[in-house]
């Protein structure tokens, strides 16, 4: 009879037999080593080499990252290239004083176009001297200061896709080393110039990478979806994207959202979907449709990263990125993304399943006129006799006691949202 032992590594915990032991080892210190040679060698099955190797990246990955979606500001839709330290600096000071920091919005992120077109003659990246003067290290250390983080950006390929700057492809230990040694907290990775080289091979490298790095770093995959990677990114990263690029237009807004809505099985602590940044406040919606936009992000468990200028928040936008009972639905720790559960004629219920056996819902109404909008108790999965009482996040008051269903009558593009909690 063999024997077993407790395989234990950052809260991750399996069995594996004695006489498997060596080969496990050698697989947790060579990931890349032959799976067939290492069963040749212990009988080892294909599918427990691959189940180890999986549990073992997880177990690399669960250092705390990501066990809520991330939430924060990214630079590129609003900016784009048109980035300096200052502004970066700027927007820190403006996270903490407008309140969005208490929050919960903790990282800064730089996009695309921070650096130098070439390396310096050691092969690594380095900041643009006209923008960045200071460098990455000093910016990391000032948004530190304010109790942020910062984030930085580069690319699976040759070239970052505004070919200004070099990409990681085949610089992976190099760059991910660079990055923790300047502090860096937050990776987004992005898929231009790539050889046409599988994503599958090219996001893992920097995976690992950055776990060896010595630093934690959120690593975020910009895969742009194209090849599925809900399926396969939870084994590599901590969130990523399920779309190509969001425009600050509603038809942009509701197609990432139905794409990412495909893929919310996949989601949960630590790897979340991504259907894109945040185009709140840049001026391409009305109110009601980024109070939308605003909504289903948080009930989808999508990446809050704001998009807009925050050094210059108008109240009306300020209001819609602060409901902190919106954020709760977030960031709820069961880490359940909601989905679309209805849909007639574009007047749709979506749901999520909150902890404290509470039920997140969105009734939207995506059609062009007025309409009544209803989530029958039956949309909803709850039994037909409960009662319930139904928070309302955009307006803050509570209706006690309601039971079959709940309705609202809703201007073209509007929605509301709900916590209902059974009684």
């Amino acid at each position: 009879m063999s024997m077993a032992i407790q395989y234990s590594y950052l809260g991750w915990s399996f069995k594996i037999s004695m006489m498997k032991e060596l080969v496990l080892c050698l697989l947790v210190l060579l990931t890349n080593a032959s799976s067939s040679y290492a069963r040749l060698l212990l009988n080892t099955t294909q599918e427990e080499v691959v189940e180890f190797r999986e549990q073992h990246r997880r177990a690399m990955l669960a250092n705390g990252l990501g066990r809520t979606p991330p939430m924060g500001w990214n630079s590129w839709n609003h900016f784009q290239c048109d980035i300096t330290e200052d502004l970066i600096k700027e927007t820190a000071d403006a996270m903490v004083s407008t309140g969005l920091a208490d929050l919960g919005y903790q990282y800064i992120n730089l996009d695309d176009c921070w650096g130098e077109l070439n390396r310096d003659s050691k092969g690594n990246l380095v900041a643009k001297s006209s923008t960045f003067p200071s460098g990455i290290k000093a910016l990391a250390d000032y948004v530190h200061s304010k109790g942020l983080k910062l984030g930085i950006y580069s690319d699976a390929g040759n070239l970052t896709c505004s070919k200004k700057m070099p990409g990681s492809l085949g610089y992976e230990d190099q760059d991910a080393k660079t990055f923790a040694s300047w502090g860096v907290d937050y990776l987004k990775y992005d898929n231009c110039d790539n050889n046409n080289i599988d994503p599958k091979e090219r996001y893992p490298r920097m995976s690992e990478a950055l776990l060896n790095s010595g630093r934690p770093i959120f690593f975020s995959l910009c895969e742009w979806g194209s090849e599925d990677p809900a399926i396969w990114g939870k084994s590599v990263g901590n969130s990523w994207r399920t779309t190509g690029d969001i425009e600050d237009k509603w038809e942009s807004m509701t197609t990432r959202a139905d794409q990412n809505n495909k893929w919310a099985s996949y989601a949960g602590p630590g790897g979340w979907n991504d259907p894109d940044m945040l185009e709140i406040g840049n001026g391409g919606m009305t109110t009601e449709e980024y109070r939308a936009h605003f909504s289903i992000w948080a009930l989808a468990k999508a990446p809050l990263l704001i998009g807009c200028d925050i050094r210059a928040l108008d109240d009306t936008t300020k209001e819609l990125l602060s409901n902190s009972e919106v954020i709760a639905v977030n960031q709820d720790k069961l880490g359940v993304q909601g989905k679309k559960v209805k849909s007639n004629d574009d007047l749709e219920v979506w749901a999520s399943p909150l902890s404290g056996n509470r039920l997140a819902v969105v009734l939207w109404n995506r059609s062009s006129s007025k309409a009544m909008v209803t989530a029958a108790w039956s949309d909803l999965d709850l039994e037909p006799g409960t009662s319930v009482d139904v928070r309302d996040l955009w307006l803050h008051s509570t209706q006690s006691s309601v039971s079959g269903d709940i309705s609202a009558e809703l201007e073209s593009h509007a929605c509301k949202m709900y916590i209902l909690t059974p009684i």
